[in-house]
């Protein structure tokens, strides 16, 4: 995963911020709402940090007005970049506890 591709997608304009703002699920447009970034813009950030595995589709949920809605949640607690011995990128992934109470959550939740 470490990769100057990787690199490159944390320091575009707007990821930190979208994934500083996903610890818990959220949609794109509450996501381009919030953080006052183009609903564009924000859709390419979201497929960049997927593509590194940094975010994730969390659930695809039910509106109010019964349309389905794709939430998305942080997969990393951490990220860390260090260039003393040339370029290094320590991803710290989601703890599994928090992911598997999460998925009984959101079982609970669907019934």
């Amino acid at each position: 995963m470490a990769s100057p591709e990787l690199l490159q997608t944390l320091g575009n304009k707007y990821s930190a911020e979208i994934l500083e703002a996903t610890d818990e699920p959220i949609s794109a447009q509450d996501l381009s709402d919030e953080l006052e970034i183009p609903i564009a813009t924000c859709y390419r950030r979201i497929d960049e940090l997927t593509e590194h595995d940094l975010l994730e589709l969390h659930d695809n949920i039910l509106s109010d007005d019964r349309r389905r809605i794709k939430v998305y949640r942080r997969n990393v607690d951490e990220v860390r970049v260090d260039f003393d011995d040339g370029l290094t990128i320590n991803v710290e992934e989601r703890s599994e506890v928090t992911n598997k109470l999460d998925e009984a959550w959101r079982t609970l939740s669907d019934r």
